[in-house]
């Protein structure tokens, strides 16, 4: 089935929390809180940064005080602009993009099929920003508060959880 990259996770959490000190009137932060607070290898936090901030989704300050802060308003950033930065194009076979890609596209079926999977999955991401995530996190960390779970939304990585889950058999 079709995965997301751990560029691509580990990324969207990256921006979901600078969209969080953003909206908190934070100017910028450092990787290593980041890092801290996401559970996430600031060397991979580094290499990931640098692509969004090609793409001007975040802008670093420098000096006392200084590390990373978004370019714009959450609103005003999309899933997908994130998304295409770290993954890609969001076309699930490469003959949706490239129809010169395969000299049977013009007769097959399935081509249909990726070109209308693709459409809609686009689509999605096109409409939800990082302010739509952001409010996701919000309302995820105060269920996890009144439900008295010891540990705050997002805290756990992905990839974690999966080991830990792995590694018991499960």
């Amino acid at each position: 089935m079709i995965k997301l990259s751990t560029k691509g996770r580990y990324g969207t959490r990256l921006m979901i929390n600078l969209a969080n000190h953003y909206q908190a009137g934070e100017e910028a932060i450092i990787l290593k809180s980041i890092s801290e607070q996401e559970d996430i290898s600031i060397r991979y936090l580094e290499q990931i940064i640098i692509p969004l901030k090609i793409a001007k989704l975040v802008k670093s300050i420098r000096g006392a005080g200084g590390g990373y802060t978004l370019a714009r308003h959450p609103s005003k950033i999309k899933l997908c602009d994130i998304l295409e930065v770290l993954e890609g194009s969001c076309c699930l076979v490469e003959c949706v993009e490239d129809p010169e890609f395969c000299r049977r596209t013009a007769s097959c079926a399935a081509h249909e099929i990726w070109m209308e999977a693709s459409r809609v999955l686009k689509n999605y991401f096109e409409k939800l920003t990082l302010q739509d995530l952001l409010s996701i996190y919000e309302k995820k960390k105060s269920e996890a508060k009144s439900h008295g779970s010891g540990r705050s939304a997002g805290h756990s990585s992905c990839g974690q959880a999966h080991r830990r889950r792995a590694s018991r058999g499960n």
